[in-house]
């Protein structure tokens, strides 16, 4: 006779752990265990709420080794965004504390602007226990690499004048061969921004870049305006002070007709001095 069949799950064993249950809504992770090309990142910064530019900027920056440029002109080059956003996103990350920039006396007593970037701010981390402070790992490149490298980055983060951009980029109304790329665009920025602090307006920097072009480009017109913008500004224009004008001279009444006439003293009206003058003849 056949055994009795039963259709009743079998009894789990005591020892085995339990996987959690499925959620019944919202995302399912799928993990994969990593041991190399991985960065960690704080929930606090990953889930930070606002702007997704700028958590992006920051995870990016966070993936980057010791010493990889992470100026406006860089982050432009791999962000689709254009500098207006790559720029408020370093500076709500400055705010945050994420983002800090040192002035330090290097060599030969120049000054120069170091930017660090902290995966937790600094503010969060001098209150965490000693032993969980993050050591920050010595930097691998010669000193004078370093120097060279950020003397370059020092130039790119200039605080972009937002003009400059539109400058840049209406260009090519006045000479339509001035066609820039995003990029170009972020990095000639910078020099116009130097320009317009020296006091140049915008209708005369478009001028001074698009006068006396030659008449075939032989390069890239972003070589020829950063030739151009890498010479001293041009003198802002001496404001021309607006001519006199004249007095005004008060309402009189004729003392012949009684008209209204204007006059700097009391009298007759042209036509009544006319007839007063045809009778004294």
């Amino acid at each position: 006779m056949a055994d009795p069949q039963s259709n009743a799950p079998l009894r789990a064993d005591a020892g085995a752990p339990t996987a959690p249950p499925a959620p019944t809504s919202g995302v399912i992770h799928v993990r994969t265990r990593l041991t190399a090309n991985f960065t960690v990142i704080a929930n606090s910064l990953a889930q930070r709420p606002g702007s997704a530019v700028t958590v992006g900027v920051a995870v990016y920056i966070l993936s980057l080794p010791d010493g990889a440029a992470v100026s406006i002109a860089a982050l432009c080059a791999h962000f689709s965004e254009g500098e207006i956003l790559i720029s408020r996103a370093l500076r709500e990350l400055e705010a945050a504390g994420y983002l800090e920039r040192r002035r330090e006396r290097c060599t030969g007593g120049r000054i120069r602007t170091r930017t660090y970037f902290h995966d937790v701010p600094a503010r969060d981390r001098d209150r965490a226990p000693a032993e969980t402070r993050p050591v920050p790992p010595p930097d691998p490149q010669p000193a004078p690499a370093r120097e060279a490298q950020q003397e370059q980055e020092d130039d790119a983060e200039v605080e972009v004048d937002e003009r400059a951009p539109v400058i840049l980029a209406s260009l090519r109304i006045v000479d339509p061969r001035l066609i820039l790329s995003q990029r170009e665009v972020a990095e000639l920025s910078p020099a116009v921004t130097h320009w317009l602090a020296a006091g140049v307006g915008p209708a005369q920097v478009t001028e001074a870049l698009t006068t006396r072009l030659p008449r075939h480009l032989t390069a890239r017109p972003a070589r020829i305006l950063s030739h151009r913008l890498s010479e001293p500004p041009p003198a802002a224009p001496t404001p021309v002070a607006a001519p006199a004008r004249p007095a005004v001279l008060p309402w009189q009444t004729c003392d012949g007709c009684e008209r209204a006439f204007r006059s700097a003293e009391p009298a007759l009206c042209r036509d009544c001095a006319l007839d007063a003058a045809s009778e004294v003849a």
